[in-house]
């Protein structure tokens, strides 16, 4: 069976939580069963990933997978998210994307409306 996530993937959210300043020995992670969609395999092993960082004190759990490694990994990728927008500062994905939104309708709304006279009949 094939790893279910890319080495180089984890190489890199490794040096992102280092360049972050969270280390290893920070976070506290647990397993615990998930619910939803994925019948026995779900119901009887612990696969959702609960990571707490201690310093900050950011709490993120994880089931989007079936796969306890590919949780894991989200699980650290989203709390690398969540440490530069709660903690550093750095604006989030969903409100970059709310700001592309607002300039893209408020160039639609400076569109030059036709002259005064014309189309009238």
């Amino acid at each position: 069976m094939s790893e279910p996530v890319d080495p180089k993937k984890v190489a890199a959210l490794n040096a992102k939580l280092e360049s972050l300043g969270i280390r290893g020995e920070d976070l506290e992670e647990q397993f615990v069963r998930g619910s939803g969609k994925g019948g026995q395999k779900v119901n009887k092993t612990s696969n959702a990933v609960h990571l707490r960082h201690g310093p900050s004190g950011i709490d993120v759990k994880v089931h989007t997978s079936r796969s306890r490694e590919l949780n894991r990994f989200l699980a650290r990728r989203t709390l690398a998210e969540r440490y530069e927008v709660e903690v550093l500062g750095k604006k989030s994905k969903e409100e970059l994307a709310g700001e592309k939104k607002r300039k893209q309708k408020k160039r639609r709304r400076r569109r030059v409306k036709p002259p005064a006279g014309e189309g009238d009949s």
